[in-house]
Parts: C-alpha cells; sequence; structure tokens
C-alpha cells in the first residue's frame, strides 16, 4: 500500500520557550524524528505541515517569527514537501489530499501537535476522504486543557485524544510498531 508520512505542526511555538509550549513536546519530537529517519530510509514520501496563524489576535505561529520554524528533530529536507495551513485540519484550503492523490498514496502515517486539535482533525477529514490512517501515538503531544473549573491534564488530553481516534479512524500504535512491524 502506497504510505505516505505526514508531520503535523512540530514547530518552535510548541517546543520550551515557545509561546504554546505543549507537555512532552521534546520527547514527541525525538519519536518523530526516529520515525522520520525510517521513511528517509525506505525512500517513502514524507510532508510536513506547518501552520502560518492568520486568526486576529493570535498568539504563536505567527507569519515573521521564529516560532513558526520547524524543530531541529523533524525539520525537512529540500526534496520534501511542506504544505503551510491556517487552520487545524491540515487538508482545508491545501494542496494535501492532490499531494496524496498525485502520489498514489492510499494510506498516512501521522504524527504532530496538538493531539487533541490539529492531529485529531486531519485523521477524521483523511478518513473521510478515503485514506487508512496510522497514529504513532508517542510521536504527538498536546497541552492541558481546562473544562467547567477543572484543569485536565496533557497527559490525559493526549490519551482520551487517542482513544477516541482507536478503531474507527485510525490504528494508534508507537513509532517502534511503525518501524519494527507495520511495513514488513
Amino acid at each position: 500500500m502506497n504510505t505516505a508520512l505526514l508531520l503535523i505542526d512540530m514547530q518552535k511555538d510548541y517546543f520550551p520557550g515557545g509561546r504554546m509550549e505543549l507537555g512532552g513536546a521534546n520527547e514527541a519530537a525525538k519519536a518523530a524524528g526516529r520515525l522520520l529517519a525510517d521513511f528517509r530510509k525506505r525512500e517513502l514520501p514524507v510532508i510536513h505541515v506547518q501552520h502560518i496563524s492568520n486568526r486576529q489576535g493570535a498568539g504563536f505561529f505567527l507569519s515573521g517569527s521564529d516560532g513558526v520554524n520547524f524543530n531541529e528533530n523533524v525539520a525537512p529536507r529540500e526534496n520534501e514537501t511542506v504544505i503551510q495551513k491556517n487552520f487545524p485540519n491540515s487538508f482545508r484550503s491545501t494542496d494535501l489530499n492532490n499531494i496524496l492523490q498525485k502520489d498514489g498514496i492510499k494510506q498516512i502515517v501521522v504524527c504532530g501537535m496538538m493531539s487533541h486539535m490539529c492531529v485529531n482533525s486531519t485523521v477524521r477529514a483523511a478518513v473521510d476522504l478515503g485514506y487508512r490512517c496510522i497514529v504513532a501515538h508517542d510521536a504527538c503531544a498536546t497541552r492541558s486543557l481546562a473544562f467547567q473549573g477543572e484543569e485536565i491534564s496533557a497527559d490525559y488530553v493526549h490519551a482520551v485524544s487517542m482513544a477516541a481516534l482507536d478503531s474507527l479512524y485510525a490504528q494508534v500504535i508507537t513509532v517502534d510498531e511503525v518501524i519494527n512491524g507495520f511495513f514488513r
């Protein structure tokens, strides 16, 4: 099956010192870096998604800021595709679907930031478009949220997000499972 790797929003604003630091961002980027290295070694397509905020009053991913640049663990190479987006869903108002179709891609391995937002909305849209999805959950990260006055930890938000995607929308597995078993 023609497979591509989709790395979503692995940008500096989500890392320590950035404008919207996520829990576990460094660990997720290191895991994503291993997955990226494996795809490169196998010469499989890699697509990097970069969020540029055009929302009035946005506090991060501002055009021209260092925060929109990619983390060094997953920086794109010159021959790899970079898609810029302005919405959580990586397919919305981008050429992502056309690129995948042109390359005959039927399945995507997804990792990135934030688990509950951009990863979630992109995977659901991909399934609606007919793609088979695999999510490398240990190469994803998110942040704590609050609901009705209660703080919900980043770990819990991530776990619930992955549980909601597992089975119906995606096969949710580890980077090691992708590398060591998925392609064999």
